[in-house]
């Protein structure tokens, strides 16, 4: 920040307003900022300098700078309630993550915030970036440090909570919750451990439900998710119609996930297929639904191939594809990766385009039997070695 500096007035804001260049206003509001008034009035006109500044930073991708705001601010926020302090760090953070390939930057500001929040005993607020910071960590593939912030933080706000009695406490503490109860979940689907997952997402739908938020719907999403990916497809519809779920839910988030319920149940790949079409923005553009229906759509393919392929010991691969309603060549690759991964024996004859189906070769119980024969007789040698020697001695 510059030595000097400008009044911390609306006309101060005006001015940055009208510059002629954002490095110009960039300018003139760190010498707002800088300004020692710290009466009511230069106080307001500050915290609003401090969102235009962050927004200009954000414009201008300068994240390192957004960065070094947040430490050159601490002295400020202590001269404001920590409601506003949390909400500017919150903005500054949110500014930080709208400039591309900052993921880096944002896991070290969040660690730097923690730390600062635990030295100053602001417990709401590290919560808060916690969460956030283990969303980034597992977006990072960092899952162990992630698993391990959140069970802190689970342990810690169920006890937190337990000890309040003031509502608006309790507020703030389920929101929390529900929060870490989401990432949680997130997390233990990308182990691909379903069951815990859905565990938590029930949680967080429980706590977001009683809250009237919207991440509510999120969570009863990625619950019905985990269902159909244990194959238990058949219980989304129940869950959907179910009193707590009622009319409130329903739309194209639940509607997306029963069509893919209903191909699942049926091990429909056009029906899949369709679902995918007709629920775009739910399904493929939703990051966590999209990762988890890749896979599932892969599994589903596969079993309709060992199906459709059982009967036969060659077959035309066109055949295959006429049967399972998908282009040739996309046939023939999975099932040359099938191979591959020993899911069948067989092999591709691509010039006849044909596939060839072997019997499963059955084990020699011989090899295995003579294997244990030798290793009895090695110990009864061994053994009768051992009494030799001790008679001889």
């Amino acid at each position: 920040m510059s030595t000097s500096h400008l009044p911390a007035t609306t006309y101060s804001l005006f001015q940055a307003a009208e510059a002629k260049t954002p490095s110009e206003a960039i300018s003139i509001l760190y010498q707002v900022l800088e300004n020692p008034s710290s009466s009511s009035e230069a106080l307001r006109i500050k915290e609003q300098a401090i969102i235009n500044l962050s927004d200009l930073l954000r414009q201008e991708g300068r994240a390192a700078e957004l960065q070094n705001l947040l430490t050159k601010l601490r002295p400020f926020f202590s001269l404001i309630p920590k409601a506003k302090t949390a909400k500017i760090v919150r903005g500054i953070i949110d500014a930080v993550a709208k400039i591309p390939g900052t993921s880096a930057l944002q896991i070290s500001l969040c660690k730097e915030i923690v730390q600062w929040t635990r030295t100053e005993k602001r417990t709401f607020l590290r919560h808060r970036i916690e969460a956030r910071l283990a969303a980034l960590l597992m977006d990072n593939k960092e899952y162990p440090e992630a698993l391990n912030l959140l069970s802190g933080l689970i342990k810690e706000q169920r006890l937190h909570s337990l000890r309040q009695e003031q509502q608006p406490m309790l507020y703030m503490c389920s929101a929390q919750q529900g929060t870490i109860d989401l990432q949680s979940g997130i997390l233990h689907a990308e182990e691909k451990d379903y069951k815990t997952a859905y565990s938590y997402f029930f949680e967080a739908f429980e706590a977001f439900n009683a809250l009237d938020d919207a991440q509510a719907i999120y969570s009863l999403k990625y619950m019905l998710l985990c269902k159909i990916m244990v194959n238990q497809a058949d219980d989304v519809a129940g869950i959907i119609s179910s009193p707590k779920v009622g009319l409130q839910y329903q739309g194209p988030e639940l509607d997306a996930m029963k069509a893919v319920a209903d191909a699942h149940s049926k091990r429909a790949l056009r029906l899949f297929e369709i679902a995918l079409q007709n629920f775009k923005t739910q399904l493929e553009e939703d990051p966590i639904v999209h990762r988890h229906l890749s896979s599932l759509y892969d599994t589903l393919l596969e079993q309709n191939l060992c199906r459709l392929i059982e009967p036969f010991s060659r077959v035309e691969i066109a055949h295959i594809a006429e049967l399972i309603e998908l282009p040739v060549h996309n046939v023939e690759k999975k099932l040359s990766q099938m191979i591959l991964d020993k899911k069948f024996a067989g092999t591709l004859d691509q010039g006849a385009g044909c596939l060839i189906i072997f019997d499963d070769p059955k084990t020699d119980a011989i090899y295995p039997a003579s294997l244990e024969t030798i290793s009895n007789m090695e110990k009864v040698v061994d053994s009768l070695y051992v009494r030799s020697a001790k008679i001889m001695a």
